[in-house]
């Protein structure tokens, strides 16, 4: 786990982390699934708590690919939109704290299609061979609108690890 990092970083450092978390958020909304696990370190804590209760989970990339794709998959649409970056660097760790508003898209006959939620993102990031992977994501949610219930839909019903 990431702990708080407070250094400065570099013009390049603050692009290179920019572009690590929204190929994370990309490959999500583009569902490339094969490209996806290569933004993350080799072990990820996921802490999505705020909307699922329980705690951080430690996992491996393609363990996050497998329930992702399983849920995600199942959404006709989504989007993830990161803004306000703060990026902070130090030596070979980094963390990116940004705003999100995810929206989540799936036709069903119980009420509306769309679940939006919004709220903060804290990415940690580690370089390995030159490149930022993610090993920390903990999302704080802080607001939501529409039919929660179509992530329930979505996932068959099982409580999922993140989204």
């Amino acid at each position: 786990m990431t702990t708080s990092v407070s250094g400065t970083a570099t013009a390049q450092q603050r692009a290179d982390i920019i572009e690590a978390v929204t190929r994370l958020f990309w490959y999500i909304d583009i569902k490339d699934w094969d490209s996806f696990p290569s933004v993350f370190a080799d072990e990820v804590t996921l802490d999505y708590s705020s909307v699922w209760g329980g705690g951080p989970a430690t996992v491996a990339p393609a363990q996050i690919r497998a329930d992702w794709e399983k849920l995600i998959g199942s959404f006709d649409a989504t989007q993830h939109l990161l803004g306000n970056h703060l990026v902070s660097v130090d030596g070979d760790h980094a963390e990116l704290t940004a705003v999100f508003q995810a929206v989540h898209i799936l036709a069903n006959p119980l009420g509306s299609p769309r679940w939006t939620l919004g709220g903060t993102y804290r990415i940690g990031l580690e370089l390995v061979d030159g490149d930022w992977k993610v090993d920390y994501m903990l999302m704080t949610a802080q607001w939501a609108d529409g039919n929660k219930d179509i992530m329930n839909i979505a996932s068959g019903g099982q409580r999922p690890e993140a989204a």
